[in-house]
Formats: C-alpha cells, sequence, structure tokens
C-alpha cells in the first residue's frame, strides 16, 4: 500500500460507513435498540479493523477508533467553530508531517538522557546530533554534561523547534537547534547520532546511517529497535526500563 498514511486513514472512516450503516440497519431489524453513541462506537471500530487491514501503525488504529465518538461528543458541546481552527493549528504546528513521516512527538525523558550521556566516549570530544530533537531537553542537558562536545539537534516542526530554539537563547546554551527534515543532514559530519522517531522511521534510518555514517562512530536509538540489525549494545534505563539500542560504525 504506497499511499501516505493520512489518505489510507481518510479511506478507512469512509469504508467504514457503508459497513456502518449496514451493521445498523441488520441490528435495527433484529430489534436491538441503537443510540447515536453505539452508531459512533460501531463505525470507529469498523474503521479501525479496515486501518489494519490496510497497514496503518497502531496509533492510527486509536485514532480511527475514537474519531467519530470524538466528533459526537464535540457537537453535544455546541463549541465555537474558532476553537477547532485554533486547535487545528496548533496540532498542526507541532506534529507538521506526522502524516507523511509516521513519526509522531515522543518526548525522550531523563532516563533517555542519563542513558544516552553514559554511552557517549568520554575519552575526545564528539560532534553530536538529536534527529527528531522535539523541545530540545536531550541537546541542553548534552551540551551540560559535555561541555567539550558540538551537540545538534534538528526538528522538522515548527512549534517544538521555536520552543528549543527559545530554550537555547534563555539559557545561554551555545546548542544549534536546525529546522528541517534529518533526511537533508549529513551523518558523516557527526560522532553520534541519537534517535527517537517510530517504527515506521528505523529502517530508513538505518540505511541513512549506513551510507554516511564513518567507522569509529555510534548510532543510538531510544526506545525502537531496527529489524535485521543485532545492536553492539542494549543500554536498560533506569526507571523506565526503556532500552536504548548502539550500534558501532
Amino acid at each position: 500500500m504506497f499511499a501516505p498514511p493520512s489518505v489510507r486513514a481518510l479511506l478507512a472512516q469512509a469504508g467504514a460507513f457503508p459497513l456502518t450503516l449496514m451493521t445498523v440497519w441488520l441490528l435495527a431489524r433484529s430489534g436491538v435498540p441503537m443510540s447515536w453513541e453505539g452508531v459512533a462506537l460501531i463505525q470507529g471500530g469498523l474503521a479501525a479493523l479496515l486501518a489494519w487491514w490496510l497497514g496503518l501503525a497502531v496509533w492510527w488504529r486509536g485514532i480511527e477508533l475514537v474519531f467519530p465518538s470524538g466528533v459526537l461528543l464535540a457537537r453535544g458541546f455546541d463549541l465555537p467553530p474558532s476553537l477547532f481552527l485554533g486547535l487545528f493549528l496548533l496540532f498542526l504546528l507541532v506534529y507538521w508531517s506526522t502524516f507523511r513521516t509516521q513519526v509522531p512527538y515522543y518526548p525522550s525523558g531523563r532516563d533517555a538522557w542519563d542513558a544516552v550521556a553514559g554511552a557517549l566516549p568520554d575519552d575526545r570530544p564528539l560532534a553530536i546530533v538529536d534527529v527528531g530533537s522535539g523541545l530540545g531537553g536531550l541537546v541542553l542537558d548534552l551540551a551540560r554534561r559535555r561541555p567539550d562536545c558540538r551537540v545538534d539537534g534538528i526538528e522538522l516542526a515548527p512549534l517544538p523547534w521555536c520552543v528549543s530554539r527559545l530554550r537555547a537563547a534563555l539559557s545561554g546554551s551555545r546548542v544549534r537547534f536546525l529546522r528541517g527534515d534529518y533526511d537533508t543532514l549529513n551523518f558523516g559530519h557527526y560522532d553520534a547520532v541519537f534517535a527517537y522517531l517510530s517504527p515506521a522511521a528505523m529502517a530508513g534510518l538505518w540505511r541513512k546511517a549506513e551510507r554516511e555514517m564513518q567507522p569509529g562512530t555510534i548510532l543510538l536509538s531510544y526506545e525502537f529497535d531496527i529489524p535485521g540489525r543485532m545492536p553492539d549494545r542494549r543500554i536498560v534505563t533506569t526507571n523506565s526500563k526503556k532500552i536504548l539500542y548502539l550500534w558501532q560504525f
């Protein structure tokens, strides 16, 4: 299935509609009482099943499931249209091209920062980049711990990128936050590349790393493994028990 995930999600909701009508009609013929809430649940359940059949990620299936009920609930509150426009713009600025990249916003947290800092070689200065740097927490933390290193972050979504730039300016940090797709970045300029992306992005990340990273450099991925590529190290984080995967080039 080559259509973008957003198109497949729309197809799932559209395809579920006639199935919902048929299901509701059959239930009504059988004497089963129906409500709008029940119809919304049927529509969401069928859309989630179609999303699974169309190969969408788990979180897309969850969206399909709750979307009809959410629309019904919103109608009950008689909310002004400007609120929906504002929420749409906010989510657009935060998630931006998630529909294309299949990489939603995942904040890494202190456990991941500690694990990454402990995994980095400490015998020489390093050039480090966080791909999909979000609000900039890992980048700023590493810069404080390793003043001998150059630490960059790259983020595609406008709002998280703006927040990270503001945080760096307010703290006086020397880190650099780039806005763009990490595909445009040359991994060959870095000694360590950190990623907290999504399962859908891992194969492409590996192909890029294998093509560009130099001998002696490391690729780090938090929580998500690369299928078919045995990591050189697995580091279990202290509190969350999530795994930091490390590949040595």
